[in-house]
């Protein structure tokens, strides 16, 4: 018998949320860290009701979710299998695994026309690029009121101009979006899912003493063909509000460094190119 999922975020202070996506204005005499990123973008791979990062090896046990990216996931995906996979994204070099809860129009699922994976410098200090294998989870698949908008909301595509919200908002261009920020401190030195304890949002540019790595930001963004209607529209994991992103890092990793090295840390926007 198939179960909901079972893992809950731990709760972030409004603080924290404020600062986790503040675009930080930079140390005295750095750049400002405002359109510092690099961006992969990605097709749609397939659906399922598997979660690698919360119930491995559990196959068929989870809410369903879309995956782009990474051709394999599923519930058995381990970092060596994942990098042996292909990839939907454009960027060869990202195998990494993304997935979030699959939308439901009407009891249909829908498919994303495209995902896009921001990777953003939020820190004053330099930015490493994410550990080989790391598992990151970004929003609260359990909850059933309004998350923060810095962590998880909708908007529409970039033809009209529609403020990001917590709820379904009507798209005249039909292109719904959900995005989803990840934390972006990590403690330095646990790479598999422990509920969370190894990671947070930073707090205006810095990480929090207990987790003193910086990392990239990483927001990631479903695009999907929705019209004006709102009726019926939710997520598998539960409702409008319960959006969320996992990832398991297994890009090239010499390529995820450069791109870190010469992207991030030297204040570029270096969009889908170089």
């Amino acid at each position: 018998m198939r179960t909901a999922r079972i893992a809950r975020l731990p709760l972030l202070t409004a603080a924290a949320l404020v600062a986790a996506t503040a675009l930080a204005a930079g140390s005295a005499g750095a750049p400002p860290l405002r359109g510092v990123n690099f961006i992969s973008v990605c097709g749609f791979s397939h659906r399922g009701p598997d979660d690698p990062i919360v119930l491995p090896r559990q196959p068929g046990y989870s809410h369903d979710h879309t995956f782009v990216g990474n051709t394999s996931t599923d519930a058995f995906s381990t970092p060596a299998r994942l990098r042996a996979a292909g990839t939907t994204c454009r960027r060869s070099a990202d195998t990494a695994a993304y997935w979030m809860p699959t939308l439901f129009v009407g009891g249909q699922p829908v498919v994303p026309t495209i995902a896009q994976a921001y990777y953003r410098r939020l820190t004053t200090a330099p930015v490493k690029p994410f550990p080989a294998g790391i598992q990151i989870i970004g929003g609260n698949s359990h909850a059933t009121a309004p998350q923060s908008l810095l962590v998880t909301n909708w908007d529409c595509g970039d033809l009209v101009n529609v403020p990001a919200s917590s709820s379904v908002p009507q798209c005249a261009d039909g292109s719904l979006s959900l995005h989803v920020d990840f934390p972006n401190c990590w403690d330095g030195k646990t790479v598999l899912w422990d509920g969370g304890k190894h990671e947070t949002y930073s707090v205006n540019g810095r990480c929090p003493r207990a987790y003193p790595t910086p990392l990239p930001a990483l927001e990631l963004v479903y695009r999907y063909p929705v019209t004006t209607t709102t009726a019926g529209v939710e997520l598998a994991s539960g409702g409008q509000y319960s959006g969320h992103a996992d990832f398991i890092n297994t890009w090239d990793q010499t390529v995820l460094a450069s791109l870190v090295a010469k992207c991030l840390n030297r204040y570029r926007h270096c969009a889908t190119g170089s």
